[in-house]
C-alpha cells in the first residue's frame, strides 16, 4: 500500500558530537586511551600530534568502553586499572609494585570494555530474539491451551451423551420389567378374587341350608318332615372348598458393578504416542550489535483520544499505550488512534506505569497513594503512602520492583518497593548528606539497574545505583536544561527531554552520564516534548505539550 505524504517517513540529522573543544561536528571515531569523540578531521590532528600519534583510534562502534573510575582501597589517592590474573582481583599500580610484581597482569579496561560489550550483546540477543521467540510460543500454548479445552469439551459433550442414552435404554427396560410385574400381578389378583367368590358362594349355600334346617324344625306337619325321615342328600352339608395359595414373584436383583458400567460409557484414554517437540525458530547466526543510527527517521504517528495533550506514556506489550495530560484524564489507545479505555485520575506528569503482569499502576498524588488497576479493570489501593505526596512511578523490567518518586514539604525521595507493595529501599540523600532530589517528576530504570530520575526544580537527571548511591547528575548542555520524560534503551542510553523555552530538545546519555548528543530539536518538529518511552522494537516514542499527537522516531540501527 503506497504512503500518502503525510504517512511518508521523515529524517532528522542525528549528531554524535566530536569531542574536541569548540568542535561540534559529527563523532565517527574513538580515541581508546583518550576516551575521546573525534570527527574525522580531528582524528586525522589526533593522530598527527606527537603525544598521541600512536594512539589506537577506532570507528566509534568498535570502541573501548571507558572503565569507571574506582579508588584502591588499600591505596586510596590510585584507581583500580589492572586485573592479577594469579589472585583474580583488581588492583593498583601501587598494590602491584607491593604484591604482585611477579604476577600475570592485565589491563583492566580492556577485560572491562570486552564485558561491557559482551553483555550488549547477550542483552541485545534477549530481546531481539529469546523474549520475542519465548512470547511467540506463549501464543502458541495459549493456542494449545484453547484447542486442549474444545477437545475436553467435546469428549465431556459425548460422555453426558453417552449417558443420556443408556439412561434412556434403562428407563425402556424398566418400563418394560414394570409391565411385566404388573401383568403378573393382575393374573395373581383374579386368581385370589375367583378363590374368594368360590368361599363366597360356598357361604352363600350354608346360609341357605341353615334356613332349611330352621324350617324343617319349626315345621308342626309330620308328615314328610325330614326330622322323621332320613335327611335327604339334598340336605347334607358339602365340605369347605379346597384353595391353593398364591405363589408370588421374587426379585432377584441384576449382577453389575461400577466398572460393568465405565465399560458401558466408553473410556477415556491417553494416546501412547510420544509428545512431539515443538519448533523453536532459531536464532539467526548473523545478528548485529545494534549502535547509533547517524540519522533518526520520523516513521509514523498516531493520536492519544481524550487527552489536549501527552505528558507522560506508559507503554503495555499488548501494542497498547498508555497516555495522560495535566487534567487527570489517563487513556489506553492502540497504534492506529483507537480509544480502549479512559480513566479519571488526580492527574500528574510521570504518574503511570504498566508492571510485567500487564497491571497498570498510577500514583495519586491526591489521596497518596499508589492504585493497582488489574486486566479486569477492578481498581484497588496497592501501597499508602503516608504523609508523602506520590509523583511518579516506574515499575522495573528487571525484577518488577516499583519505584516511586515523592514529596514532603520540601523533602524528596524515592522508595522501591517490591511486587507485593512492601517498602524495601528509600533513596534521599548522597554520602555527604545532602538531599539527592527536590521534586522527582519522572522515574526510570536503566538495564544496570540505575534509578534515573528528571528533577525538575533541581533541573538535573540525578542518577544513583541500585544501592542508592549517587553516581551522578546531568544538569544539560550549554543552554538552559528542564528535564521532563525520561526512559532508556537496551543499549543502557539515557533519553531525557528538555522542555526549556527556546531549548526544547531531546538528549541522549550513555549510562555513565557522558553527554552523546542533542537527539532532537525543535529544527526537527519536536514542540516541547514531554512523555517518551522506547517500545520493545527499539522506536522511541515521543508525546508533546501542545498536542495530543506521539510521533514515533527510529534512531538505532
Amino acid at each position: 500500500m503506497a504512503l500518502s505524504k503525510s504517512q511518508m517517513p521523515d529524517t532528522a540529522q542525528h549528531y554524535l558530537v566530536c569531542g574536541t573543544e569548540d568542535c561540534e561536528k559529527n563523532c565517527q571515531f574513538y580515541c581508546n586511551p583518550c576516551h575521546l569523540h573525534l570527527c574525522e578531521q580531528c582524528r586525522d590532528e589526533h593522530q598527527k600530534s606527537s603525544e598521541t600519534k600512536n594512539h589506537e583510534v577506532v570507528s566509534y562502534r568498535q570502541r573501548q568502553h571507558q572503565l569507571p573510575v574506582e579508588k584502591c582501597k588499600d591505596h586510596p589517592t590510585k584507581d583500580i586499572d589492572m586485573l592479577c590474573e594469579d589472585c583474580q582481583i583488581p588492583v593498583c599500580s601501587k598494590c602491584v609494585i607491593q604484591d604482585h610484581q611477579k604476577h600475570t597482569l592485565n589491563d583492566l579496561e580492556t577485560i572491562y570494555s570486552k564485558g561491557f560489550t559482551l553483555c550488549l550483546d547477550e542483552i541485545y540477543k534477549i530481546h531481539q530474539y529469546f523474549i520475542p521467540t519465548s512470547q511467540d510460543m506463549q501464543k502458541v500454548i495459549m493456542k494449545d491451551t484453547k484447542q486442549i479445552k474444545a477437545t475436553m469439551d467435546k469428549i465431556r459433550t459425548s460422555m453426558m451423551a453417552e449417558a443420556e442414552s443408556l439412561k434412556c435404554l434403562v428407563d425402556t427396560v424398566l418400563s418394560d420389567k414394570i409391565e411385566q410385574v404388573n401383568k403378573m400381578e393382575v393374573s395373581l389378583i383374579e386368581e385370589l378374587q375367583s378363590q374368594e367368590k368360590t368361599y363366597q358362594d360356598y357361604i352363600s349355600s350354608l346360609n341357605d341350608l341353615v334356613k332349611e334346617f330352621q324350617g324343617y324344625l319349626s315345621s308342626t306337619k309330620l308328615q314328610n318332615n325330614a326330622l322323621i325321615f332320613a335327611l335327604s342328600d339334598r340336605l347334607k352339608i358339602q365340605p369347605i372348598p379346597k384353595t391353593t395359595k398364591p405363589v408370588p414373584p421374587v426379585f432377584t436383583a441384576g449382577q453389575y458393578s461400577k466398572e460393568d458400567v465405565t465399560k458401558l460409557l466408553g473410556r477415556v484414554t491417553v494416546p501412547d504416542t510420544k509428545p512431539e517437540n515443538r519448533k523453536i525458530k532459531p536464532m539467526e547466526t548473523s545478528t548485529t550489535q545494534l549502535s547509533l543510527s547517524s540519522t533518526v527517521i520520523k516513521f509514523r504517528e498516531y493520536t492519544v483520544p481524550g487527552v489536549d495533550r501527552v505528558l507522560h506514556i506508559s507503554l503495555d506489550k499488548s501494542g497498547t499505550v498508555w497516555g495522560s495530560d495535566n487534567n487527570g484524564n489517563l487513556v489506553q489507545t492502540d497504534l492506529q488512534g483507537n480509544q480502549l479505555q479512559k480513566i479519571q485520575t488526580s492527574g500528574g506528569f510521570g504518574y503511570h506505569t504498566v508492571t510485567q503482569g500487564r497491571d497498570l499502576m498510577n500514583a495519586d498524588i491526591k489521596n497518596k497513594v499508589i492504585n493497582r488497576i488489574k486486566q479486569d479493570n477492578t481498581i484497588n489501593e496497592f501501597i499508602k503512602t503516608g504523609d508523602w505526596k506520590p509523583l511518579s512511578i516506574y515499575s522495573s523490567r528487571i525484577n518488577g520492583n516499583i519505584l516511586v518518586g515523592k514529596i514532603e514539604d520540601e523533602e524528596a525521595k524515592v522508595t522501591r518497593y517490591n511486587r507485593t507493595g512492601e517498602e524495601i529501599q528509600n533513596i534521599q540523600r548522597n554520602n555527604k548528606g545532602q538531599g539527592l532530589y527536590k521534586y522527582p517528576h519522572y522515574i526510570t530504570e536503566n538495564i544496570n539497574g540505575d534509578v534515573c530520575t528528571s528533577d525538575l526544580y533541581k533541573q538535573a537527571v540525578v542518577v544513583v545505583n541500585k544501592s542508592g548511591q549517587h553516581r551522578f547528575s546531568y544538569r544539560g548542555q550549554r543552554l538552559g536544561f528542564s528535564p521532563c520524560g525520561i526512559c532508556s534503551d537496551l543499549l543502557g542510553h539515557i533519553i531525557v527531554s528538555n522542555c526549556q523555552f527556546l531549548s526544547e530538545s531531546i538528549h541522549l546519555l550513555d549510562q555513565d552520564g557522558q553527554f552523546l548528543s542533542l537527539l532532537l530539536t525543535s529544527q526537527q518538529g519536536v514542540n516541547c516534548p514531554r512523555g517518551m518511552c522506547v517500545d520493545d522494537k527499539n522506536n522511541l516514542h515521543v508525546g508533546q505539550m501542545f498536542t495530543n499527537t506521539v510521533t514515533v522516531y527510529k534512531y538505532l540501527q
